[in-house]
């Protein structure tokens, strides 16, 4: 059995979708907090079962009889290397084989990016949990660059940005889920890591003059100050963490943290990933 925790989260469901075809429904497991949300899975012949990051007990509960593990990174960047750690700790109790980990592109404690050490946290933690392991290192997705843009972007024709030249790779977050469900019903991956970059990396120029292709009208990239998008964010009564984490956001995309491309995604997908003209296309093409 195989199973996924997050699983209500965009990835989650993402990936079960993806496995769906591949293996017997009842032979994955979402592992979820609250089964009210995840009735759709369960009326697909997904087991639900009910797990909390914080209490290891239910997690071991929950792994009975489980082989393999998606653990995706949870979104309490206060509390979830321990959360991590309880997930591995139970893993290992209930007898699991392999976890599958959705870490981040270049994880390091010096990061820029404020969710970076906790990767590196638990990356550390399972290589030397025993477990067989598999790491996922995704780059940003896809999916985020319109909220990057703004939703004004096209109607004002500038982009206002504080990631300066900096290059970023980008993946479709339906993509990385494909990718996902090909590890987990195959083998060969065994203590493997995977940079989830496809070629090629993108300046918020480039995004900008290929987002005026699209829509057939000038954009330009206008960049800005660190502290110029921090006051920005704050004007429009953003919460102070969420300023904190895309303020370091933008600053990891200008010291090109995430320019490292990489042929391991489209070797896992077995085809080209999406790019971003193509995405762009999909999301303000007429």
């Amino acid at each position: 059995m195989l199973a996924i925790t997050g699983a209500t989260g965009h990835l989650g469901r993402a990936t079960i979708e993806a496995l769906l075809p591949k293996v017997a429904a009842n032979q994955i497991v979402a592992l979820v907090r609250d089964p009210q949300k995840a009735t759709d899975l369960s009326e697909q012949g997904v087991q639900v079962r009910v797990g909390d990051y914080d209490d290891v007990a239910s997690l071991v509960a929950a792994f009975q009889g489980v082989e393999k593990v998606l653990l995706i990174s949870g979104d309490d960047l206060e509390k979830r290397t321990q959360q991590h750690k309880n997930v591995i700790d139970a893993a290992k109790q209930a007898g699991v084989k392999h976890v599958i980990y959705t870490s981040v592109l270049n994880p390091s404690r010096d990061s820029h990016f404020t969710a970076s050490p906790s990767h590196v946290a638990t990356e550390e933690y399972l290589r030397g949990s025993g477990l067989t392991y598999t790491l996922f290192r995704n780059t940003l997705y896809l999916d985020f660059v319109p909220m990057f843009l703004g939703q004004d972007a096209v109607p004002s024709g500038k982009i206002y940005s504080a990631a300066g030249d900096g290059k970023v790779t980008y993946a479709l977050r339906n993509e990385i889920a494909e990718a996902l469900a090909n590890v987990l019903t195959s083998s060969g991956h065994e203590n493997q890591t995977y940079d989830i970059a496809p070629a090629p990396a993108y300046s918020m120029q480039e995004i900008a003059a290929t987002l005026s292709g699209v829509v057939g009208k000038p954009v330009e990239y206008v960049s800005i100050s660190s502290a110029d998008m921090a006051a920005g964010m704050r004007q429009h009564q953003v919460p102070e963490p969420v300023v904190t984490m895309m303020v370091g956001l933008s600053e990891a995309m200008r010291a090109n943290e995430f320019n490292h491309p990489s042929d391991a995604f489209e070797k896992l997908l077995g085809r080209k990933s999406t790019d971003v003209k193509t995405f762009l296309t999909s999301v303000y093409g007429k």
